[in-house]
């Protein structure tokens, strides 16, 4: 049954395209063609927006955005000076509110560190300047020792006003006083001046016989000239045998080496431990073999007197002006090796006495091995006049021994 059964009119020109389709129940409207492909592109070309409304909120929108603008434009062209003009203030903007910077809690300097150290020693430390009569003169330093002004130092920093000229003392403070030339022992490369009435404290001697490789410590001084410099370090070896002094008075130092930095300046000044006790007397510096005279420094190889042998020293310097140091009678031969050769022997020296022979090599004191001639003299220094000491020796390859009591000499 079709849905003409229902008695529809038939509407001419109608065909049904399949069987049992529905006849239209309204006419069939004209035919419309489609839009073109670019139908909305012709309408947005089409559009045009009306002129906004003009009032007085828009003027006023655009006013304030034009200033900004030009503002921004200041301060990005010419700094915060003209934001200030913009806001139309007559001084700049100084904000007093905020907490006030910089003033922390007193930081306070850790017991045992180098800060603490330099605090403590550095007012006890001064730079001396040397002049001699004939136009010598040196740079040097020095520390003050006891209460009545004495100052200790290199025999090498003061040497060149042994026979007249002057020394001048100058204090962390910066006071400068002339010094009187107490004593010195070119032995031991040490000498005393002093300056009475010195405003300065006494330093505190620790024991060098107590130091250990590896300990920290820290040396003053006034390195090319520069007043209160501190360097610190370790200690690096003991009984390092070396030479110092100044030209005609070579010293042995049975010395601390240190790798704190020391430079021309520093002779004489203290080397310290952790507790600013002095344990030695900065004296020399190990140069590279070919360095041009004047062109030497710190390569790290630093070396001091230990204060055990200093104090020693310095307190027959005080009492007499003089300093005396053991012996035993006999010349060795420096360029040998392998131990001390001896070269002459002194009649009726201390060596004389106990057998000892030209040509015998000595290789021990006191069960210390002995390599050359500057061990042998440096091992004898680190004992006083009067003390005896044991000897191994050879005589033609066969080994030999000899207790000597030590002799004395002032130098």
């Amino acid at each position: 049954m079709t849905q003409r059964s229902f008695g529809q009119a038939e509407e001419p020109g109608f065909r049904p395209v399949y069987q049992g389709q529905a006849w239209p129940t309204q006419p069939q409207p004209a035919y419309v063609p489609p839009p073109p492909l670019d139908w909305h592109q012709q309408q947005a070309r089409a559009y045009t927006p009306a002129p906004p409304p003009k009032s007085g909120n828009s003027n006023r929108t655009i006013l304030v955005a034009a200033i900004v603008s030009l503002v921004v434009a200041l301060i990005a062209g010419a700094g915060a000076a003209t934001a200030v003009l913009a806001f139309d203030r007559p001084d700049p903007i100084v904000d007093q509110s905020g907490p006030e910077i910089g003033n922390g809690t007193d930081p306070k300097i850790r017991t045992g560190s180098v800060s603490a150290v330099a605090q403590a020693l550095l007012p006890s430390v001064v730079q001396l300047k040397v002049e001699g009569t004939d136009n010598s003169g040196a740079t040097g330093s020095g520390f003050v020792i006891d209460t009545s002004g004495h100052i200790l130092t290199n025999n090498h920093v003061v040497s060149a006003a042994a026979n007249g000229g002057s020394i001048q003392v100058v204090t962390q403070q910066g006071k400068a006083a002339t010094a009187r030339l107490v004593g010195r022992s070119p032995a031991y490369d040490l000498a005393v001046v002093q300056v009475v009435g010195i405003d300065a404290p006494a330093v505190q001697f620790g024991r060098s016989d107590s130091a250990i490789v590896g300990q920290d410590v820290v040396a003053i001084g006034s390195p090319l000239g520069l007043a209160g410099t501190v360097t610190s370090g370790i200690v690096s070896a003991k009984n390092r045998p070396v030479t110092a002094g100044g030209e005609g008075e070579i010293s042995y130092i049975n010395a601390l080496q240190t790798d704190a930095a020391i430079n021309p300046g520093n002779s004489g000044g203290p080397l310290v431990d952790m507790n600013a006790k002095v344990i030695a007397v900065n004296s020399a510096i190990a140069t590279v073999r070919g360095a041009e005279e004047g062109s030497s420094g710190n390569i790290g190889l630093g070396f001091a007197i230990p204060i055990d042998q200093a104090r020693r020293t310095a307190q027959q310097l005080i009492a007499s002006g003089k300093a005396s140091y053991p012996v035993i009678g006999a010349n060795v031969d420096m360029r040998f090796e392998g131990g001390a050769r001896v070269t002459t022997v002194t009649a009726g020296s201390p060596a004389s006495r106990a057998g000892l022979r030209t040509g015998d090599v000595v290789t021990s004191i006191n069960s210390q091995p002995v390599d050359t001639a500057e061990g042998l003299i440096v091992a004898i220094r680190t004992h006083r006049p009067g003390e005896t000491v044991k000897l191994a020796y050879q005589r033609a390859g066969r080994p030999r021994e000899a207790s000597i009591t030590l002799g004395q000499q002032t130098g």
